[in-house]
């Protein structure tokens, strides 16, 4: 079973094992006792690693390059949020991680895909293809932690305690978070459509669930001139 990591406002979410979710830490959690915080949530549960799709991990001379960028269309189910978000990649900073992430977005990976954790003030996240925060490809990328910040806009991965474990998911943070510098792999930025990342930051939620599902109907990796930017 796929288990979870998950840290939210005041306290944090660590199960033990070789196949936990991937989650950022939150930020008082996070600053005050980022691991002693780490406790079970029987809540989040998860589905089998056999519900989610199965693909072969990317090659290691899969083309990375800094001029194209992913493209995800958002639509709200029975909600208002809809629209474009644009995310330029960071090649020279974590290559494998933009690799990571084109090659799962190229084999229609994400098509489909929720937001399953929204935390306004914080970030949102999604990747996770069971939509319960506990699913994954079934590889796991090396940390390539860099000098980017996490700024508002900034495309970064999720993962487990373990800084070697980051999968499909990944989270664009809502404000500046800088106690995750260094902490998380930053890989990309939103260079269009913050007003929709901000639009699911403060949509209504559950704990950090949304009420209304908002899914990703495609991501897409193009050439920036063709994306109009």
């Amino acid at each position: 079973m796929k288990t979870v990591f998950a840290l939210l406002l005041a306290a944090g979410v660590a199960f033990a094992g070789c196949s936990k979710a991937d989650k950022p830490a939150d930020q008082a959690a996070k600053k005050e006792e980022p691991k002693k915080t780490e406790v079970k949530n029987t809540q989040e549960q998860t589905k089998p690693v056999s519900d989610t799709p199965k693909l072969e991990k990317w090659p290691a001379d899969y083309p990375v390059d800094g001029d194209s960028v992913a493209v995800i269309e958002i639509e709200q189910e029975g909600g208002p949020i809809k629209g474009t978000i644009v995310c330029e990649f960071y090649p020279d900073k974590a290559p494998n991680h933009v690799r990571n992430f084109k090659w799962l977005a190229d084999h229609d990976y994400y098509n489909g895909v929720i937001f399953h954790r929204v935390i306004k003030g914080f970030m949102i996240q999604g990747g996770d293809p069971t939509g319960t925060g506990g699913g994954g490809p079934g590889w796991n990328v090396n940390a390539e932690f860099n000098d980017r910040k996490h700024e508002p806009g900034t495309l970064s991965m999720a993962r487990t305690p373990d800084p070697n474990s980051a999968g499909s998911q990944f989270f664009i943070c809502h404000v500046a978070t800088p106690h995750l510098d260094n902490q998380y792999t930053v890989f990309g930025k939103t260079i269009k459509g913050m007003e929709i990342v901000d639009a699911i930051a403060n949509t209504a939620v559950q704990g950090s669930t949304p009420l209304q599902k908002i899914k990703m109907k495609s991501v897409k990796i193009v050439a920036r001139k063709d994306a109009g930017v």
